[in-house]
């Protein structure tokens, strides 16, 4: 306790530039934590939005074999998923029965026929789109409370109906499951925000934190060799420094959480494209007091002990102003084994044998991405101090020797201002590569989207009126031929396409001599020729059904061959046979078949058709091929956590900047002042703290892109894509890297200034 006291009292009694350097420690720890309270907040905001979207979850009591128990007059429900432009609209059809239940969080008792109750934001969109009504038949009732949503953008509504109206419903005696139906971000979509969060800011925040942790090393291990030398122990020594370094990280840490909460409680009401939540979901964790509280300053204390090792071995050694001993080479340990995993990715990525196991990929990249990055770091000082004695030897600039020069004796010094910005562009790399990917996941380039409704599911005027739908260019039946399971041997299945040559014209891309009224094989020009199984003249049978009666009619494969070419991103008659209307019986309907529309893929149009879909029957389950709502949502959601990472690494990387530049312009006011007095002009003092700085970043920033763009190219290789290598993201990895240059050369000119103070050489 005496030590701590003492260092206390150090650090308020040793004039105003301590004070000064302890209050940019205090800023960038705060700055620190709060980026890293971000961090571990994601994962319960996400955890809280689970858990209420499994809370609303539409289910039964079950026996011991899973079936419902209890079912006796009990509601039916009927689930929606659709996508309202780029989010998901879930509807939640209730019919009631005899038997009362508990309604589900957010909403004080169900819909009766002819109500519905929605969100708050989708309340706001009905009333801004009166085309959704199709969608949402009925009178407001009411608005879903928090406690029923997941966040409070989402679209969810409940609607009433009658047990008539409800076909293909479920039983429902409770709501509330274990689990959500759909998670707000995939497990393995999660791993993608854990990777990149892990080279993005943990790692630079680690940096960071050592930074402001070391501020002031030169004055404060000149101060404890002095300490050392008039008496106080070794350990006491390395408690004195600790005691300061401590008290500034644990004041951060405490503004920092302050500063969370306050952003915490801004931008949850604001909230950011894709992602929004409750500000009380991301409030702060105990885990997360407690690692800010208590693990930020435990990280402190064992830095200051570190730091302040040397002058408590050997105070005269730093008094006098020894050489410090140069770095060694084992900053290349976490280097080699981390470039080896992304090398190894790179190298089976372009011998086409790209891995299939990616739980071990899952693991391996993220490990290699740290050790890389840490690699970069440890390895700068000793790369610069090879590279400042030989540039040093061979260049006849005043400006560069001197800058050489003092790399070659201090290689740590300029790289404490250049860690932050070499480890961003690294960090810029990596996502993306997850942006890269996560593009290929969601992008739909087709001129056409294809929507299916199951055929059971309609009547013949619904079939009709979606058929009529304005936005439709094209319909037809798809059905396929009944297979014999009597027959001991393999039985090919025709599949057919029922439409004329306008419907057949509206749907594909192009159509070469159709003519209405006969049936033709199907062949496909860009897939070559028609399967092997459907022969001219083999026979296959249709069944078809009107009320409970069954008709079979046979058809045999014809002759004649119709050549049509398809969309190339989007498969709208992927059939073996076209048939004519007439082949239907009359009043018949086929088995199991299903109707396709064709429209444009303009958001508008999708929009319209939709809405349109749901004026014919709300409850019609219909599939729009390609457009997966729920993966879009996930996929934005994580587009927007990345954006969050490199927001904040952008902030860490020019808090580390600031910080240690002007810690440096502190420290190394005596060193240029000297060389002012000994007769250096300004602009050669400016000219070599530019290219102390600078020419060791250069070198940084060089390794950065190169490991960036191995890092980003393996990350690639194990995500399954069909891009491994992106050219076109070289060009924004330099001019990031050449503005991280530029940002350090104007950051170090203000170390020159204009007035010299005799002062500042004065001794301790």
């Amino acid at each position: 306790m005496r030590e701590l006291l003492l260092g206390l009292r150090l650090l308020l009694g040793s004039g105003r530039g301590n004070r000064v350097r302890f209050l940019l420690m205090t800023l960038g720890s705060a700055i620190g934590v709060s980026c890293l309270a971000v961090v571990l907040t994601i994962p319960g905001i996400l955890a809280a939005q689970d858990a209420r979207m499994a809370a609303r979850q539409p289910t039964c009591a079950r026996d011991v074999q899973g079936h419902c128990t209890d079912t006796k007059g009990a509601p039916r429900e009927l689930t929606r998923t659709d996508p309202l432009g780029s989010r998901p609209m879930t509807r939640v059809f209730i019919a009631p029965g005899t038997k009362r239940i508990e309604p589900p969080p957010g909403v004080a008792e169900l819909p009766r026929p002819g109500e519905i109750i929605l969100s708050p934001r989708l309340h706001e969109v009905l009333h801004a789109e009166p085309g959704l009504a199709k969608l949402l038949p009925g009178r407001e009732r009411g608005l879903i409370g928090g406690g029923g949503l997941a966040h409070p953008d989402e679209l969810y509504a409940y609607i009433g109906v009658s047990p008539g109206d409800l076909k293909g419903a479920d039983v429902v005696t409770l709501f509330g499951e274990s689990y959500p139906p759909s998670p707000t971000v995939e497990s393995s979509t999660l791993d993608i925000v854990r990777f990149t969060l892990a080279g993005v800011v943990l790692l630079p925040l680690a940096v960071f934190l050592s930074v402001c942790a070391r501020l002031s090393a030169a004055v404060r291990v000149r101060r404890l060799a002095a300490l050392r030398l008039l008496g106080l122990s070794t350990k006491a020594v390395q408690r004195v420094n600790a005691a300061e370094t401590v008290a500034a990280v644990w004041l951060g840490a405490v503004l920092g959480l302050g500063i969370y909460e306050l952003v915490n409680q801004m931008i949850s009401r604001a909230g950011l494209p894709g992602f929004k939540w409750y500000p009380s979901d991301g409030a702060i964790s105990l885990s997360t007091v407690l690692v800010c509280l208590l693990g930020c300053p435990a990280l402190a204390w064992f830095v200051g002990r570190a730091s302040a090792r040397k002058a408590a071995a050997n105070p005269l050694a730093v008094r006098r102003g020894a050489v410090q001993k140069p770095p060694t080479k084992w900053g290349l340990l976490p280097l080699v084994p981390g470039l080896g995993v992304v090398v190894g990715y790179c190298v089976v990525g372009a011998t086409g044998h790209a891995p299939r196991d990616t739980q071990v990929s899952a693991v391996l990249m993220p490990i290699a991405v740290v050790l890389v990055g840490a690699g970069l770091v440890l390895t700068l000082p000793f790369l610069s101090q090879v590279l400042a004695r030989r540039a040093a030897r061979s260049s006849n600039s005043l400006s560069l020797t001197l800058a050489m020069r003092r790399n070659e004796a201090e290689p740590g010094g300029a790289l404490r201002v250049a860690t932050g910005l070499v480890l961003l562009v690294y960090a810029a790399s990596l996502v993306q590569g997850v942006l890269i990917e996560l593009d290929q996941v969601s992008k739909h380039n087709s001129p056409v989207q294809i929507y299916s409704v199951g055929l059971d599911a309609v009547s013949a005027e619904q079939q009709h009126a979606l058929e009529s739908i304005r936005g439709v260019r094209g319909h037809a039946l798809r059905m396929s031929s009944a297979a014999d399971f009597r027959v001991g041997e393999y039985q090919p299945v025709l599949d057919a396409v029922i439409a004329t040559c306008g419907q057949l014209r509206g749907s594909v891309a192009k159509v070469e001599g159709c003519v209405d009224g006969r049936p033709v094989r199907l062949q496909e020009t860009g897939n070559g020729y028609p399967h092997d199984d459907v022969k001219p003249g083999a026979a296959f049978r249709f069944h078809f059904w009107k009320g409970g009666h069954r008709h079979v009619q046979r058809l045999k494969v014809p002759e004649d061959i119709l050549r049509y070419r398809d969309w190339d991103d989007i498969q709208a008659m992927d059939a073996d046979v076209l048939l004519p209307p007439s082949f239907l019986p009359a009043g018949y309907r086929p088995d199991g078949a299903t109707l396709v529309l064709v429209s444009d893929s303009k958001p508008a149009t999708v929009r319209n058709v939709l809405d349109d879909i749901g004026g014919v029957d709300p409850t019609i389950a219909v599939d729009p091929y390609g457009i997966n709502v729920t993966a879009l949502q996930q996929i934005a959601v994580v587009k927007t956590l990345l954006a969050i990472g490199m927001v904040l690494g952008l902030i860490i990387g020019v808090a580390a900047y600031l910080v240690a530049a002007t810690d440096r312009a502190m420290e190394r006011k005596p060193q240029i002042t000297a060389l002012a007095l000994l007769g250096a002009r300004p602009g050669t003092l400016r000219a070599a703290q530019v290219a102390q700085v600078v020419v060791p970043l250069t070198v940084g920033l060089v390794l950065a892109v190169v490991t960036g763009k191995a890092a980003e190219s393996s990350y690639l290789v194990t995500g399954g894509g069909a891009i491994f290598w992106d050219g076109k993201g070289v060009p924004l990895l330099l001019a990031c890297a050449l503005g991280a240059v530029a940002v350090a050369a104007l950051g170090s000119l203000p170390l020159v200034g204009r007035r010299i103070d005799p002062e500042l050489i004065r001794r301790d």
